[in-house]
């Protein structure tokens, strides 16, 4: 089963290493940044022809005159300046966005892998670019890096080339500097991408637990369940043998569950009362022999002092 880290085993030394990297690339975007467009690349070359270090810019107009092809050599060439200034905003952009994703845990080991080592190709092609040769005049060869990295600043035969000189000089030596540093942190990165004896036996045994809570749905799934019937009225025996009693039924009634001390209840309780039947007609003619019922009862006479 393929295994996809997703912890730092340092990831406090990460944030170290962020740290580190941070001042640098700010330096080298501000150096790119003062270089582009030409500032002082044509000036230290021609700066190196006047001391037969390299050869001539004035070759380009010359071949170009004599119909002759020519190709400018790479340290020269417009191409790594604007080379370095893209890499230089590609680094800050890339830190910027590595910082917060780090923080939120999501800068999983194996893509901080894919980022720097990336980085780390484009600085090594900056700095090849950067000590390039020389070899277009065979009476002034430059087999190695261009003279300002080689040699002394002070050398330059035209003084206010001097700052110029040393900022080349500083921008090729924080190159190498950030070369470094992404090396570091690519080793720091594939160092968390391999398991441990320890790691990789929690590593099994969490995916043994996964595979078991798989196995045991999948055996819930397939079983069929037994689900409840819905229940049954009470057999004919017990519904015959058990009495029953209404309101209305004379059982009820006799019982004294129907009474109520409520007269005439029965009479208004509906909207159309039934009328009484024969046995309580006679039983009212009865009681009305005996004893003269009133409703509401008369007032009793207050009894004299």
């Amino acid at each position: 089963m393929f295994y996809f880290p997703r912890n730092w085993r340092h990831h406090n030394l990460f944030y170290i290493l962020m740290a580190i990297e941070f001042p640098f690339t700010v330096v080298i975007l501000t150096f790119t940044g003062i270089a582009s467009h030409d500032l002082y690349r044509t000036k230290l070359w021609q700066d190196g022809a006047d001391n037969g270090f390299n050869s001539s810019p004035d070759e380009v107009v010359y071949a170009a005159a004599n119909y002759r092809p020519y190709k400018v050599p790479m340290v020269w060439g417009s191409f790594i300046t604007d080379y370095n200034l893209v890499l230089g905003v590609l680094s800050v952009f890339m830190l910027i966005t590595k910082i917060p994703v780090h923080v939120l845990r999501i800068f999983y080991p194996p893509l901080s892998v894919f980022v720097h080592i990336g980085l780390f190709i484009l600085y090594i092609v900056s700095a090849a670019y950067q000590a390039g040769s020389d070899t277009s005049d065979p009476r002034h060869p430059q087999s190695g890096p261009p003279w300002y990295i080689t040699k002394s600043c002070n050398v330059a035969s035209n003084k206010e080339v001097i700052g110029y000189c040393k900022q080349a000089k500083a921008l090729f030596g924080f190159t190498i500097i950030i070369i470094v540093i992404y090396f570091v942190e690519a080793v720091v990165s594939i160092h968390s991408c391999f398991l441990t004896k320890e790691e990789k036996a929690e590593h099994d045994e969490r995916r043994e637990e996964k595979r078991t809570m798989k196995e045991y749905e999948d055996m819930v799934l397939k079983t069929p369940r037994a689900f409840p019937m819905s229940p049954t009225a009470p057999p004919a025996e017990s519904t015959q043998g058990t009495p029953t009693m209404s309101s209305r039924s004379p059982t009820f009634s006799k019982s004294g569950y129907g009474m109520s001390d409520l007269p005439l209840r029965d009479h208004f309780s509906t909207p159309n009362p039934r009328p009484p039947t024969q046995q309580e007609s006679a039983e009212t003619l009865t009681s009305g022999n005996q004893s003269q019922i009133y409703f509401p009862p008369p007032p009793k006479k207050a009894a004299k002092v």
